[in-house]
Protein backbone atom coordinates (compact mmCIF):
# COMPACT_ATOMS: atom_id res chain seq x y z
CA UNK A 1 0.00 0.00 0.00
CA UNK A 2 1.52 3.33 -1.03
CA UNK A 3 1.28 6.74 0.63
CA UNK A 4 -1.77 7.70 -1.42
CA UNK A 5 -3.59 4.59 -0.18
CA UNK A 6 -2.65 5.47 3.40
CA UNK A 7 -4.08 8.96 3.00
CA UNK A 8 -7.27 7.56 1.50
CA UNK A 9 -7.75 5.15 4.41
CA UNK A 10 -7.17 7.96 6.91
CA UNK A 11 -9.76 10.12 5.18
CA UNK A 12 -12.17 7.20 5.08
CA UNK A 13 -11.64 6.52 8.79
CA UNK A 14 -12.24 10.20 9.59
CA UNK A 15 -15.36 10.21 7.39
CA UNK A 16 -16.78 7.14 9.15
CA UNK A 17 -15.86 8.28 12.65
CA UNK A 18 -17.46 11.71 12.26
CA UNK A 19 -20.73 10.24 10.98
CA UNK A 20 -20.83 7.61 13.72
CA UNK A 21 -19.97 10.15 16.41
CA UNK A 22 -22.61 12.62 15.31
CA UNK A 23 -25.22 9.87 15.15
CA UNK A 24 -24.36 8.71 18.68
CA UNK A 25 -24.47 12.24 20.10
CA UNK A 26 -27.74 13.22 18.41
CA UNK A 27 -29.38 9.92 19.37
CA UNK A 28 -28.26 10.36 22.99
CA UNK A 29 -29.67 13.88 23.08
CA UNK A 30 -32.95 12.74 21.56
CA UNK A 31 -33.23 9.82 24.00
CA UNK A 32 -32.78 12.18 26.94
CA UNK A 33 -34.84 15.15 25.81
CA UNK A 34 -37.37 14.02 23.20
CA UNK A 35 -40.86 14.65 24.55
CA UNK A 36 -42.73 12.60 21.97
CA UNK A 37 -43.23 9.16 23.50
CA UNK A 38 -44.39 5.81 22.19
CA UNK A 39 -46.94 4.61 24.73
CA UNK A 40 -47.52 0.81 24.65
CA UNK A 41 -50.91 -0.39 23.37
CA UNK A 42 -52.46 -3.68 22.28
CA UNK A 43 -50.44 -3.67 19.03
CA UNK A 44 -47.09 -2.82 20.65
CA UNK A 45 -44.16 -5.20 21.07
CA UNK A 46 -42.77 -3.14 23.97
CA UNK A 47 -44.09 -2.58 27.48
CA UNK A 48 -42.23 0.57 28.53
CA UNK A 49 -42.94 4.16 27.43
CA UNK A 50 -40.09 4.99 25.04
CA UNK A 51 -39.14 8.10 23.01
CA UNK A 52 -39.70 7.81 19.27
CA UNK A 53 -38.36 9.85 16.39
CA UNK A 54 -34.75 8.79 16.93
CA UNK A 55 -34.39 8.34 13.18
CA UNK A 56 -33.70 12.07 13.13
CA UNK A 57 -30.18 11.14 14.23
CA UNK A 58 -29.77 8.77 11.27
CA UNK A 59 -30.96 11.44 8.84
CA UNK A 60 -28.76 14.15 10.37
CA UNK A 61 -25.61 12.03 10.37
CA UNK A 62 -26.27 10.76 6.84
CA UNK A 63 -26.62 14.25 5.38
CA UNK A 64 -23.42 15.28 7.14
CA UNK A 65 -21.73 12.33 5.47
CA UNK A 66 -23.05 13.40 2.08
CA UNK A 67 -21.61 16.88 2.68
CA UNK A 68 -18.22 15.25 3.39
CA UNK A 69 -18.14 13.11 0.23
CA UNK A 70 -15.99 15.69 -1.56
CA UNK A 71 -13.43 15.29 1.23
CA UNK A 72 -12.97 11.60 0.38
CA UNK A 73 -13.01 11.35 -3.39
CA UNK A 74 -12.80 13.49 -6.50
CA UNK A 75 -15.93 11.96 -8.00
CA UNK A 76 -18.41 13.88 -5.87
CA UNK A 77 -21.85 13.91 -7.54
CA UNK A 78 -23.32 16.65 -5.39
CA UNK A 79 -23.87 19.06 -8.29
CA UNK A 80 -25.64 16.55 -10.53
CA UNK A 81 -29.39 16.53 -11.04
CA UNK A 82 -29.98 12.89 -10.16
CA UNK A 83 -28.06 13.14 -6.88
CA UNK A 84 -29.91 16.32 -6.00
CA UNK A 85 -33.11 14.37 -6.68
CA UNK A 86 -31.89 11.62 -4.37
CA UNK A 87 -31.19 14.06 -1.54
CA UNK A 88 -34.41 16.06 -1.97
CA UNK A 89 -36.51 12.87 -2.14
CA UNK A 90 -35.10 11.37 1.06
CA UNK A 91 -35.29 14.78 2.77
CA UNK A 92 -38.97 15.10 1.85
CA UNK A 93 -39.75 11.62 3.15
CA UNK A 94 -37.85 12.32 6.38
CA UNK A 95 -39.48 15.70 7.06
CA UNK A 96 -42.92 14.29 6.35
CA UNK A 97 -42.28 11.30 8.62
CA UNK A 98 -41.07 13.53 11.47
CA UNK A 99 -44.48 15.18 11.46
CA UNK A 100 -46.16 11.79 11.42
CA UNK A 101 -44.10 10.55 14.36
CA UNK A 102 -45.22 13.51 16.41
CA UNK A 103 -48.80 13.67 15.13
CA UNK A 104 -50.14 10.47 13.63
CA UNK A 105 -51.81 10.75 10.24
CA UNK A 106 -53.85 8.39 8.08
CA UNK A 107 -52.17 5.96 5.70
CA UNK A 108 -53.57 7.96 2.77
CA UNK A 109 -51.75 11.12 3.88
CA UNK A 110 -48.54 9.15 4.45
CA UNK A 111 -48.86 7.62 1.00
CA UNK A 112 -49.28 11.07 -0.54
CA UNK A 113 -46.04 12.27 1.05
CA UNK A 114 -44.22 9.15 -0.12
CA UNK A 115 -45.48 9.61 -3.68
CA UNK A 116 -44.33 13.24 -3.66
CA UNK A 117 -40.82 12.18 -2.68
CA UNK A 118 -40.78 9.43 -5.29
CA UNK A 119 -42.04 11.70 -8.08
CA UNK A 120 -39.17 14.09 -7.27
CA UNK A 121 -36.73 11.22 -7.70
CA UNK A 122 -38.33 10.16 -10.99
CA UNK A 123 -38.33 13.74 -12.30
CA UNK A 124 -34.60 13.98 -11.61
CA UNK A 125 -33.83 10.90 -13.68
CA UNK A 126 -33.75 8.18 -11.05
CA UNK A 127 -35.46 5.61 -13.28
CA UNK A 128 -34.74 1.96 -14.01
CA UNK A 129 -34.01 1.99 -17.71
CA UNK A 130 -32.77 -1.55 -18.21
CA UNK A 131 -32.31 -4.87 -16.41
CA UNK A 132 -30.13 -7.88 -17.20
CA UNK A 133 -32.23 -11.06 -16.99
CA UNK A 134 -31.11 -14.71 -17.27
CA UNK A 135 -31.16 -16.06 -20.83
CA UNK A 136 -32.83 -12.85 -22.03
CA UNK A 137 -29.95 -10.42 -21.88
CA UNK A 138 -30.48 -6.69 -21.33
CA UNK A 139 -34.14 -5.66 -21.22
CA UNK A 140 -34.77 -1.97 -22.00
CA UNK A 141 -37.95 -0.81 -20.31
CA UNK A 142 -38.52 2.52 -22.03
CA UNK A 143 -41.49 4.34 -20.50
CA UNK A 144 -42.33 1.20 -18.52
CA UNK A 145 -39.30 2.04 -16.42
CA UNK A 146 -41.27 4.79 -14.66
CA UNK A 147 -44.05 2.60 -13.16
CA UNK A 148 -41.46 -0.11 -12.46
CA UNK A 149 -39.30 2.36 -10.54
CA UNK A 150 -42.35 3.77 -8.75
CA UNK A 151 -43.31 0.27 -7.59
CA UNK A 152 -39.74 -0.46 -6.44
CA UNK A 153 -39.29 2.78 -4.51
CA UNK A 154 -42.75 2.72 -2.94
CA UNK A 155 -42.57 -0.97 -2.13
CA UNK A 156 -39.21 -0.89 -0.35
CA UNK A 157 -40.06 2.33 1.51
CA UNK A 158 -43.13 0.70 3.05
CA UNK A 159 -41.52 -2.71 3.51
CA UNK A 160 -38.81 -1.15 5.65
CA UNK A 161 -41.38 0.85 7.57
CA UNK A 162 -43.44 -2.27 8.30
CA UNK A 163 -40.36 -4.17 9.51
CA UNK A 164 -39.51 -1.62 12.18
CA UNK A 165 -41.32 -3.30 15.04
CA UNK A 166 -38.71 -4.85 17.34
CA UNK A 167 -35.69 -3.40 19.13
CA UNK A 168 -32.68 -3.25 16.83
CA UNK A 169 -34.33 -5.05 13.91
CA UNK A 170 -34.52 -2.27 11.30
CA UNK A 171 -31.35 -0.47 12.41
CA UNK A 172 -29.31 -3.67 12.64
CA UNK A 173 -30.32 -4.74 9.15
CA UNK A 174 -29.53 -1.25 7.84
CA UNK A 175 -25.99 -1.46 9.25
CA UNK A 176 -25.34 -4.87 7.71
CA UNK A 177 -26.94 -4.17 4.33
CA UNK A 178 -25.27 -0.75 4.00
CA UNK A 179 -21.81 -2.10 4.77
CA UNK A 180 -22.18 -4.94 2.28
CA UNK A 181 -23.44 -2.48 -0.33
CA UNK A 182 -20.45 -0.21 0.36
CA UNK A 183 -17.99 -3.10 -0.08
CA UNK A 184 -19.66 -4.46 -3.22
CA UNK A 185 -19.86 -1.07 -4.95
CA UNK A 186 -16.30 -0.16 -3.92
CA UNK A 187 -14.93 -3.44 -5.29
CA UNK A 188 -16.68 -2.78 -8.59
CA UNK A 189 -15.14 0.67 -8.98
CA UNK A 190 -17.75 2.95 -7.42
CA UNK A 191 -17.00 6.65 -7.21
CA UNK A 192 -19.61 7.71 -4.68
CA UNK A 193 -22.35 5.17 -3.91
CA UNK A 194 -19.95 3.26 -1.68
CA UNK A 195 -19.53 6.45 0.35
CA UNK A 196 -23.28 7.09 0.51
CA UNK A 197 -23.80 3.49 1.65
CA UNK A 198 -21.01 3.81 4.20
CA UNK A 199 -22.56 7.03 5.50
CA UNK A 200 -25.93 5.29 5.83
CA UNK A 201 -24.34 2.36 7.66
CA UNK A 202 -22.37 4.50 10.12
CA UNK A 203 -25.39 6.73 10.80
CA UNK A 204 -27.49 3.63 11.51
CA UNK A 205 -24.75 2.13 13.70
CA UNK A 206 -24.63 5.22 15.90
CA UNK A 207 -28.38 4.99 16.41
CA UNK A 208 -28.22 1.23 16.98
CA UNK A 209 -26.10 1.79 20.10
CA UNK A 210 -29.27 3.08 21.81
CA UNK A 211 -31.75 0.87 19.95
CA UNK A 212 -30.43 -2.57 20.88
CA UNK A 213 -32.73 -4.56 23.21
CA UNK A 214 -33.96 -3.14 25.47
CA UNK A 215 -34.25 -0.04 23.28
CA UNK A 216 -33.86 3.38 24.87
CA UNK A 217 -35.30 5.08 21.78
CA UNK A 218 -37.20 4.07 18.63
CA UNK A 219 -36.36 5.35 15.15
CA UNK A 220 -40.01 5.97 14.22
CA UNK A 221 -41.26 6.53 10.67
CA UNK A 222 -38.62 9.20 10.12
CA UNK A 223 -35.96 6.51 10.35
CA UNK A 224 -37.67 3.53 8.73
CA UNK A 225 -39.19 5.25 5.68
CA UNK A 226 -35.97 7.21 5.17
CA UNK A 227 -33.89 4.02 5.21
CA UNK A 228 -36.26 2.21 2.87
CA UNK A 229 -36.29 4.99 0.29
CA UNK A 230 -32.54 5.60 0.62
CA UNK A 231 -31.71 1.95 -0.11
CA UNK A 232 -34.19 1.84 -3.00
CA UNK A 233 -32.85 5.02 -4.62
CA UNK A 234 -29.20 4.02 -4.13
CA UNK A 235 -29.92 0.77 -5.98
CA UNK A 236 -31.11 2.71 -9.04
CA UNK A 237 -28.32 5.32 -8.85
CA UNK A 238 -25.69 2.57 -8.54
CA UNK A 239 -27.13 0.91 -11.64
CA UNK A 240 -27.48 3.99 -13.83
CA UNK A 241 -25.03 6.67 -12.77
CA UNK A 242 -22.21 5.32 -10.65
CA UNK A 243 -19.10 4.13 -12.45
CA UNK A 244 -19.53 0.68 -10.89
CA UNK A 245 -22.86 0.04 -12.68
CA UNK A 246 -23.85 -2.38 -9.92
CA UNK A 247 -26.74 -4.73 -10.71
CA UNK A 248 -30.19 -3.69 -9.57
CA UNK A 249 -30.54 -7.13 -7.94
CA UNK A 250 -27.91 -6.45 -5.26
CA UNK A 251 -30.10 -4.37 -2.90
CA UNK A 252 -33.15 -6.68 -3.21
CA UNK A 253 -30.91 -9.59 -2.22
CA UNK A 254 -29.39 -7.66 0.68
CA UNK A 255 -32.90 -6.93 2.02
CA UNK A 256 -34.63 -10.07 0.80
CA UNK A 257 -35.80 -11.17 4.28
CA UNK A 258 -37.57 -7.82 4.74
CA UNK A 259 -39.13 -7.99 1.30
CA UNK A 260 -40.29 -11.58 1.80
CA UNK A 261 -41.73 -10.97 5.28
CA UNK A 262 -43.70 -7.96 4.06
CA UNK A 263 -44.92 -9.63 0.85
CA UNK A 264 -45.89 -12.87 2.59
CA UNK A 265 -47.80 -11.01 5.28
CA UNK A 266 -49.56 -8.75 2.77
CA UNK A 267 -50.70 -11.68 0.60
CA UNK A 268 -51.78 -13.78 3.60
CA UNK A 269 -53.86 -10.95 5.07
CA UNK A 270 -55.35 -10.09 1.67
CA UNK A 271 -56.44 -13.70 1.09
CA UNK A 272 -58.02 -13.74 4.56
CA UNK A 273 -60.04 -10.65 3.70
CA UNK A 274 -58.30 -8.46 6.30
CA UNK A 275 -57.75 -4.72 5.91
CA UNK A 276 -54.18 -4.88 4.66
CA UNK A 277 -53.34 -1.23 5.34
CA UNK A 278 -54.47 -1.28 8.96
CA UNK A 279 -51.93 -1.67 11.77
CA UNK A 280 -51.46 -5.24 13.01
CA UNK A 281 -49.02 -7.59 14.72
CA UNK A 282 -48.90 -10.51 12.31
CA UNK A 283 -45.64 -10.05 10.40
CA UNK A 284 -43.49 -13.14 10.69
CA UNK A 285 -41.03 -11.41 12.99
CA UNK A 286 -43.91 -10.25 15.21
CA UNK A 287 -45.46 -13.72 15.34
CA UNK A 288 -42.10 -15.20 16.31
CA UNK A 289 -41.72 -12.64 19.09
CA UNK A 290 -45.27 -13.25 20.31
CA UNK A 291 -44.57 -17.02 20.28
CA UNK A 292 -42.03 -16.54 23.03
CA UNK A 293 -38.80 -15.44 21.34
CA UNK A 294 -37.29 -12.28 22.79
CA UNK A 295 -36.55 -9.09 20.86
CA UNK A 296 -32.86 -9.95 21.03
CA UNK A 297 -33.27 -13.45 19.60
CA UNK A 298 -35.51 -12.37 16.74
CA UNK A 299 -33.26 -9.43 15.92
CA UNK A 300 -30.19 -11.69 15.95
CA UNK A 301 -31.95 -14.15 13.64
CA UNK A 302 -32.77 -11.41 11.13
CA UNK A 303 -29.24 -10.04 11.39
CA UNK A 304 -27.87 -13.51 10.62
CA UNK A 305 -30.15 -13.67 7.57
CA UNK A 306 -28.84 -10.26 6.47
CA UNK A 307 -25.23 -11.46 6.77
CA UNK A 308 -25.99 -14.57 4.69
CA UNK A 309 -27.71 -12.44 2.05
CA UNK A 310 -24.85 -9.95 2.06
CA UNK A 311 -22.29 -12.71 1.56
CA UNK A 312 -24.35 -14.11 -1.30
CA UNK A 313 -24.67 -10.65 -2.85
CA UNK A 314 -20.88 -10.24 -2.76
CA UNK A 315 -20.43 -13.56 -4.55
CA UNK A 316 -23.26 -12.81 -6.97
CA UNK A 317 -21.64 -9.52 -7.98
CA UNK A 318 -18.60 -11.45 -9.27
CA UNK A 319 -20.66 -13.76 -11.49
CA UNK A 320 -22.10 -13.28 -14.99
CA UNK A 321 -25.36 -11.31 -14.94
CA UNK A 322 -27.33 -14.23 -16.38
CA UNK A 323 -26.99 -16.02 -13.02
CA UNK A 324 -28.16 -13.17 -10.78
CA UNK A 325 -31.80 -14.14 -10.42
CA UNK A 326 -30.83 -17.74 -9.69
CA UNK A 327 -29.14 -16.57 -6.49
CA UNK A 328 -32.57 -15.77 -5.04
CA UNK A 329 -33.77 -19.39 -5.24
CA UNK A 330 -31.99 -20.70 -2.12
CA UNK A 331 -33.08 -17.66 -0.11
CA UNK A 332 -36.67 -17.97 -1.31
CA UNK A 333 -36.57 -21.61 -0.21
CA UNK A 334 -35.08 -20.63 3.16
CA UNK A 335 -37.73 -17.98 3.73
CA UNK A 336 -40.52 -20.37 2.75
CA UNK A 337 -39.34 -22.88 5.39
CA UNK A 338 -38.96 -20.04 7.90
CA UNK A 339 -42.53 -18.85 7.24
CA UNK A 340 -43.84 -22.41 7.62
CA UNK A 341 -41.99 -22.80 10.94
CA UNK A 342 -43.19 -19.47 12.34
CA UNK A 343 -46.80 -20.01 11.29
CA UNK A 344 -46.84 -23.43 12.94
CA UNK A 345 -45.44 -21.97 16.14
CA UNK A 346 -48.01 -19.18 16.12
CA UNK A 347 -50.85 -21.65 15.57
CA UNK A 348 -49.63 -23.87 18.40
CA UNK A 349 -49.70 -20.82 20.70
CA UNK A 350 -53.20 -19.87 19.57
CA UNK A 351 -51.97 -16.53 18.18
CA UNK A 352 -53.45 -17.03 14.71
Amino acid sequence: MDMADDHFLLRLAFFSSVIFGVSVIVTWLLARHLKFLDVPNERSSHTVVTPRGGGIAIVTAFFLGIALIGFIGAGSPLQTGYFAGFLVAVAVIAISAVYDDFKSRSFTVKLGAQLLAIFIALFCGIVIDGTELPWMGEIHWGWWGYPLTLLWLLGLTNAYNFMDGLDGLAAGTAVIAAFFLAVITFQQGSQFIYLAALALGMASLGFLVFNLPPARIFMGDVGSTFLGLAFAVMAVVALRYDQARVSLFVVPLLLFHFIFDTSFTFVRRFLRGEKVFHAHRTHLYQLLNRSGYSHGKVTFLYAAMAVLQGSAAMWMSTQPARYYLLMFIPFLTLQAFYAYWVMNKARSKGII
